[in-house]
């Protein structure tokens, strides 16, 4: 029978994990419909009464008042003027940076890079070797080989009004056959093992044989594979040295994380299954009340209906008295953000891999069983996420955990809200990251602002485009389950937009929500600042960021830090050989966008030929 109950609140164990959903009874987060403000619709705008800032009419609105003051205060940056851009560059800088593009540009080049490296390795010698690399390609891409190497960088940029985030770049440098059998190895459990097909298991999130070497057809995004415990450990430890390294190097500077580097990714797999399938329920609960076809905020479910329904397929629980209990003020409606609530409450790690059957009526094990290691291995993955959030706050820095793929992120995305919700009470510290090409970005980004703006924490969230497209794209294809990410580019600039319009209008409504503009591309630069400027947003309120790689569109991330705008260069840094397979492919990442990169390579001639001609050749940054 499909049955929810309440459970006893645990002690809190001696890893001392932070998480709620892990360790408390926590009330039910049910703001049942009525508890949040009251919606209304104005101009075709919804807007939240109560909540509405003078001026404003509505998210998605512009300023009524103080036009005139506002359009004094605007800011606009020209992204034409060469000297500005590059003037924390001497002219040896932008010379690599032409030879480098341009190399970049070349598909034998890029195609054969490996081999190219391996046989210059071979001529020059492993000194001589590193050397090169870090007068060109190393070099412009890559900011030193450890936390105190990269320092002046970090310092010089800083200068010029541009931050960091620091991204510890090393990859194993693995065959395929290794990679394929580590992950085959870790994304199995011991049930799946001895009973192949008896688990109740979608095949997108299981593990598959053709794709299981997770780097192919991924551009510029480190790919960590599970080796054991005691390597999760060592990752858990760099990534420390790299918070550390952040807080000394800046005040006001960011960290990145993968989860797939901090435990057994079967756990992500899992996990990230029962998430959708608990949403795609609530999507068939809404069906069958008329809701579908909504936003995913806009559905709702009517508890008296939802009762009838669940009692007609044999559930046991008293499903409206589960929601309305613990809220004076309901309405008897629930969304999708209260229904997730139901899965919160478990006594185990593994009790939250329950999904619910239709057909049967009841709640069911994703796994027939767990072993004690595959329970302690999960709780000491959250328990290093939860040491990383706190080093960050302490250090002052603020944590980055980067997307990845599809069917890792549901779990991702849910370990770095619980985060947020513990860390982000008084400051942004916790910053998720949002991939626009994928269908549901929309949907994922206006819930959690949603769940933000209910329990009062500061949003905080970093939009991409994506980095995983084609790998996506083919898995879904071979395995058989429905593509995830838009079907074209302009659909996913449009997408991009709709996420980072939503936030800002959020900003502009309630200052707790913060966003990083993580894109090269101008015109979704330039869109920000015209959207900033008409709800009044300042760039000295640190609400919106800019983010760009180091190595790439300095004439975008430097005319913005001097124009007092926040932006930071992802800055990569490990050692030369280490670091070698994160350039090898971030060499195929700027085969594409160098061919299209024509306006920043004439930026740079333009800058090397107007010192030229001013006797500014031998121009050296001063800071």
């Amino acid at each position: 029978m499909f049955y929810v109950k309440t459970v006893p609140a645990l002690k809190r164990a001696s890893a001392d994990i932070h998480f709620k959903w892990l360790v408390l009874n926590r009330a039910v987060r049910c703001t049942v419909t009525s508890s949040s403000p009251a919606q209304t619709e104005h101009d075709g705008v919804r807007s939240r009464g109560g909540s509405e800032c003078p001026g404003l009419s509505g998210r998605g609105g512009r300023r009524r008042e103080g036009t005139a003051a506002a359009a004094a205060n605007e800011i606009s940056v020209d992204f034409e003027q060469t000297r500005e851009a590059y003037k924390s560059k001497d002219s040896l800088e932008l010379l690599r940076s032409l030879v480098v593009f341009k190399l970049c540009s070349y598909d034998f080049l890029v195609d054969k890079n490996k081999e190219i490296m391996g046989l210059a390795k071979k001529i020059l010698g492993q000194k001589s070797f590193d050397q090169f690399m870090k007068m060109t390609f190393y070099g412009q891409f890559v900011a030193g080989e450890d936390h105190n190497d990269i320092k002046p960088l970090i310092q010089k940029n800083h200068s010029f009004g541009v931050g960091s985030v620091l991204d510890y770049s090393v990859e194993e440098d693995i065959s395929q056959e290794e990679a394929e059998r580590k992950e085959m190895d870790s994304c199995v459990s011991a049930a799946e093992k001895e009973n192949i097909g008896k688990d109740h298991r979608e095949r997108k999130y299981q593990v598959h044989k053709q794709f299981s070497d997770r780097r192919g057809g991924v551009t510029g995004a480190r790919t960590y594979f599970y080796a054991d415990e005691a390597k999760c450990d060592q990752h858990m430890e760099t990534f420390i040295k790299c918070i550390k390294a952040s807080g000394g190097s800046s005040m006001d500077g960011f960290s990145a994380i993968k989860m797939t580097a901090l435990g057994r990714p079967q756990f992500l797999l899992q996990l990230s299954e029962v998430l959708v399938k608990w949403r795609r329920f609530f999507t068939f609960l809404a069906s069958q009340q008329g809701k579908d076809g909504l936003e995913a905020l806009e559905q709702r479910l009517e508890l008296t209906q939802l009762q009838e329904f669940m009692t007609k397929l044999g559930a046991n629980g008293d499903f409206y008295g589960w929601f309305t209990g613990r809220k004076e003020d309901s309405t008897g409606c629930i969304d999708m953000l209260d229904w997730n609530s139901l899965i919160d409450d478990r006594t185990k790690i593994s009790d939250l891999l329950v999904v619910p059957n239709v057909e049967l009526g009841k709640l069911e094990p994703l796994l027939g069983k767990f072993t004690v290691e595959e329970e302690q291995q999960m709780k000491r993955m959250l328990q290093r996420v939860d040491v990383l959030a706190k080093h960050a706050l302490e250090s002052g820095v603020r944590l980055m955990v980067d997307a990845e793929q599809t069917y890792f992120q549901p779990a991702i995305s849910r370990l770095t809200l619980e985060m947020q919700r513990t860390y982000n009470r008084e400051k942004p510290v916790i910053f998720n990251t949002y991939q626009c090409y994928l269908k549901e970005a929309y949907d994922n980004v206006t819930m959690d602002v949603e769940l933000s703006r209910r329990e009062g924490w500061h949003f905080a969230a970093k939009l991409v485009r994506g980095a995983y497209m084609y790998q996506e794209r083919e898995r879904a294809k071979e395995i058989g389950y429905e593509d995830p990410i838009n079907p074209d580019y302009e659909s996913t600039n449009r997408m991009y937009h709709r996420c980072l319009d939503y936030v800002l209008d959020e900003i502009a409504l309630n200052r707790k929500a913060n966003v990083m503009v993580a894109s090269h591309n101008e015109d979704t630069v330039k869109h920000t600042l015209t959207r900033m400027n008409e709800l009044g947003l300042i760039p000295t309120e640190n609400k919106v960021y800019f983010g760009q790689l180091l190595g790439m569109c300095d004439q975008i991330s430097f005319p913005l830090g001097q124009a007092g705008f926040p932006v930071y260069k992802y800055v990569p840094y490990g050692p030369v050989n280490e670091v070698m397979p994160y350039l090898s492919r971030r060499a195929q990442e700027n085969r594409g966008f160098m061919k299209g990169a024509q306006k920043e390579r004439e930026l740079l001639w333009k800058e090397l030929k107007r010192r030229l001609a001013s006797g500014e050749l031998l121009y050296k940054p001063v800071y």
